[in-house]
Parts: C-alpha cells; sequence; structure tokens
C-alpha cells in the first residue's frame, strides 16, 4: 500500500539530491569560461560583463561579491607558483618584475576561495603600489613568507595551509584591452618549505 509512494518519495528525493549536488560542483568546480592565464596569474576579464557566461554569473550571485567594472580594473590571482606547485603558508616565495600599467595595485593574500585577506595580529594585510619599495628599472621584489623578511614583505599565516595571491590592477587600461595575452606579469618563485 505505501510502496509506490515511498519509491516516488525516493525517486523525488534523488533527482532533486543529485541535480542540487552537480549544479553546486560545477559552480565550486569553475568561476566561469574566458580565462587568461599569465604565468601563475589567471584573470577572468569578462566575468563582470553583460557578456559573462552563466557560470560565471552564477558564481558571483553565488559568492556575493560586487566585481569590478570593466573601466574599474581586473583582479587575478594566483593559485600556484610558476613551477606549477600550490601555494603554500608553509612556504617562501618571491614576486619579482612589474605589474601591468595601473593608477593603483594591491596585493594580499587570501584563503582558496579568494575571501578576504588573511590577516596576522600587528603585520600588514597587504601590499600596494604607494607603499612598496622599488628597484632603479622601477621594478620590485616582494617576498611572501611566514616569517619577516628585509625589504618588501607580504605575511603569511603561520599555519600550513593553500593559499591565494591576489593581485587587483585599478584603472588600468588592461581590462578594457583586448592585447591581454602580450602582458607580462610579475614572476612568483617558490624559495623554500619549512625551515629548508
Amino acid at each position: 500500500m505505501f510502496r509506490v509512494p515511498l519509491y516516488v518519495a525516493l525517486a523525488l528525493i534523488i533527482a532533486f539530491g543529485g541535480g542540487i549536488a552537480t549544479t553546486l560542483y560545477a559552480l565550486n568546480a569553475s568561476s566561469g569560461f574566458g580565462a587568461i592565464k599569465l604565468g601563475a596569474w589567471e584573470a577572468f576579464p569578462r566575468a563582470q560583463t553583460a557578456d559573462a557566461d552563466p557560470y560565471a554569473k552564477s558564481h558571483r550571485a553565488r559568492a556575493g561579491k560586487l566585481l569590478l567594472g570593466t573601466a574599474e580594473g581586473l583582479k587575478f590571482t594566483a593559485t600556484q607558483d610558476d613551477g606549477g606547485q600550490p601555494l603554500r603558508s608553509s612556504c617562501r616565495y618571491r614576486i619579482t618584475g612589474q605589474t601591468p600599467p595601473a593608477r593603483l595595485w594591491t596585493l594580499y593574500v587570501a584563503d582558496r576561495g579568494g575571501n578576504a585577506p588573511i590577516a596576522r595580529d600587528g603585520l600588514p594585510a597587504g601590499l600596494n603600489s604607494w607603499v612598496i619599495g622599488r628597484q632603479p628599472d622601477s621594478s620590485f621584489v616582494i617576498s611572501v613568507a611566514a616569517d619577516a623578511q628585509s625589504g618588501n614583505w607580504l605575511p603569511l599565516p603561520g599555519d600550513d595551509r593553500a593559499v591565494t595571491l591576489a593581485l587587483t590592477l585599478f584603472d588600468t587600461p588592461t581590462a578594457g584591452s583586448s592585447g591581454l595575452i602580450d602582458l607580462s606579469m610579475p614572476q612568483l618563485q617558490r624559495i623554500g618549505c619549512g625551515h629548508a
């Protein structure tokens, strides 16, 4: 007597549960299409425009983040170094070179989801183009490590976890440029991990 309603209820639970699970997986697996990858840095220049693909729009809506408009800037993230190794807070890195032209840029350490800067008490949460020390040729060298470093230093969390570096270019012609592939981004090299 209750066999048919039980089978119907079970089928609906599997259908809705499976549909929701696969949708969440698809949204978490990708931020969208049209990524530009320059060395270790990756950006989605069309993610904040009306031309964004449905996955990018859904990802943006689910995250609840306000993205920069095309004329406002472009955000690059790095989850790996130039050697393809995942970024870990227990390792030390060196960022060298120059950014593409921008009125201002910021660099901070975020969690793997790219959420909020990870800051330790009393230490800077990020760096920007106005406070960075530069070489005579206008390039820079930034040390990214948990332990204090001389010169430009961006602190990492003291524990061992996966991190993301977020480099945002504000008021840059790069954001609206179709020649993004010709740009050069700073190099991101792993110096060592642990006490080695």
